[in-house]
């Protein structure tokens, strides 16, 4: 079973309400049955009900009526709102992509993957309807792989073990929750005994919604604790994971706690929710003056001798200039050797370096316009830690191919330097010897924000393996719960 949460973010001038589509299938007609994914749609719907939500509650959906059901839910929904979507049932992933199965779903064999693809339902496609409606906040849960339903014993089933796929392309401003790993299965119980009408995650998940004062990723958070530790109760792993491409904290049931006084909020009448859940617009510290002014970017790396910044601004500029905090004289970064094809002059350098040490700060940019028109300045936000995670993560995915090295040294040995570099971004690292399923813990020292890519004099960054050993999986879990694709390595 998994479930994803994402949140897509496009700013809007209003917040007008909140809308939440549900669908539990459980009636599948050429694939095994479900018990609970129609009870756990009709809890998620009265829970989203608590939260301000007007729902719109779907069961055992074919292939048309699934198509209908999400045209009317894009009619419900305009832009400004805040939109929820939650599919409870079988879910298939076919090369990387994601698809939600109608209960009339063909029965299909090896080979047949295009039967499912022609009568399923997209998961990206979901994503982006609601992003050309331009709602503010999309909120979607996927709650869909309890196993592989194209299984029959003495058959060769359709490629696929169970699981949907990671989704890691998400465009910025996207939350997304899985309520299990790549490849790990949801428990729908505990045991015999539990009568519980809901699956593990869900009954988790719906609880900690309604918690106040917790943002998003809080929800996450608490509810991969919760869970994995109820699956480990009986022997079963299963940790939910979770990608954070968010700007900005987004909480559905009440302010951000410490923010108030929560005795005193309780005897006040509640907000209305749409001005809680939304991401606040954020007010530009200057109006441009027409569509071509945009606010920088800023990408930030981590190097032996500190920080580099590099600005990223959409329009032709002339200068650029920075500086720390609300005070002080901006520094110009100057110029580059080279001309801008754009404006026939000097290119103005997009980057700046921060020292080493350099503590959390907002960094305000200016530029001028190719009209000579001073820009800005617009804030950027400069977190050490997150921008070390950050990059280590865009470098871990950029390098996947060298995780791991096989080395004949007094016997075989499997190096694993380029994740210890980058540990900082790792939270666990596992791998399997001769196995597709990591269930090793790699031993890596622990990350030193100061000078994160030094290893530890003492530390150990490989393993001695048994001769006859042909190839070694990992999987790595980010320090944000996303977990990688397994990868394998052969001698």
């Amino acid at each position: 079973m998994l479930g994803l949460l994402a949140s897509l973010i496009t700013f809007s001038a209003h917040a007008e309400k909140r809308v939440a589509l549900v669908i539990g299938n459980n009636d599948y007609k050429n694939v095994p049955k479900l018990q609970k994914a129609v009870n756990d749609a009709r809890t998620m719907g009265e829970t989203l009900k608590q939260l301000g939500f007007s729902v719109m509650v779907a069961e055992n959906q074919t292939r048309q009526a699934f198509s209908e059901t999400l045209l009317a839910f894009d009619k419900a929904v305009e832009p400004g709102d805040t939109a929820f979507f939650f599919y409870a049932g079988h879910g298939f992933e076919i090369a990387g992509q994601n698809f939600l199965l109608p209960t009339d779903v063909p029965a299909a064999g090896e080979g047949q993957e295009e039967l499912v693809r022609d009568a399923s339902i997209l998961a990206d496609r979901v994503i982006e309807r609601l992003q050309n409606k331009k709602v503010r906040t999309v909120i979607l849960v996927f709650d869909a792989c309890r196993n592989n339903p194209f299984e029959r014993s003495g058959t060769r089933a359709i490629a696929g073990g169970g699981g949907l796929a990671p989704m890691t392309q998400l465009p910025e401003g996207v939350f997304s929750v899985f309520s299990a790993g790549p490849r790990q299965t949801a428990l729908d119980r505990l045991s015999n005994n539990d009568d519980n009408p809901n699956s593990v995650f869900t009954r988790t998940f719906s609880k900690e919604l309604l918690q106040p004062g917790e943002n998003l990723v809080q929800v996450a958070q608490h509810t991969r604790r919760i869970v994995s530790e109820m699956a480990e109760t009986v022997s079963h792993k299963q940790i939910p994971v979770y990608f954070d491409q968010m700007v900005d904290d987004v909480f559905l049931n009440g302010r951000a706690k410490g923010q108030v006084d929560a005795s005193k909020e309780a005897t006040k009448p509640a907000e209305p929710p749409q001005k809680v859940a939304a991401l606040p617009p954020v007010a530009p510290l200057r109006a441009p003056k027409d569509d071509s002014v945009n606010a920088p970017i800023a990408m930030f790396s981590r190097h032996n001798g500190g920080w580099t910044v590099v600005f990223s601004i959409a329009d032709p500029t002339l200068g650029i200039s920075w500086r720390i905090g609300e005070a002080g004289d901006f520094r110009e970064t100057g110029f580059l050797d080279t001309l801008d094809p754009r404006t026939r002059k000097r290119m103005p350098n997009p980057s700046i370096e921060l020292a080493a040490d350099a503590p959390a700060a907002t960094i305000q940019v200016r530029y001028v316009d190719t009209s000579g028109e001073l820009q800005g300045p617009f804030p950027i936000k400069f977190d050490p830690e997150a921008a070390l995670i950050h990059d280590q993560r865009k470098i871990l995915d950029m390098t996947a191919t060298s995780w791991l090295s096989f080395r004949e040294f007094n016997g075989l040995l499997i190096y694993y330097t380029q994740l210890m570099s980058y540990r900082c971004a790792i939270r666990e690292a596992r791998i399997g010897i001769d196995s597709t399923v990591p269930d090793r813990v790699l031993k890596m020292p622990p990350c030193d924000i100061r000078d994160p890519n030094e290893i530890p004099h003492d530390a150990v960054p490989y393993l001695k393996l048994a001769p006859s050993t042909q190839f070694v999986s990992v999987e790595l879990t980010y320090r944000d719960g996303s977990v990688s694709e397994i990868k394998s390595f052969r001698r």
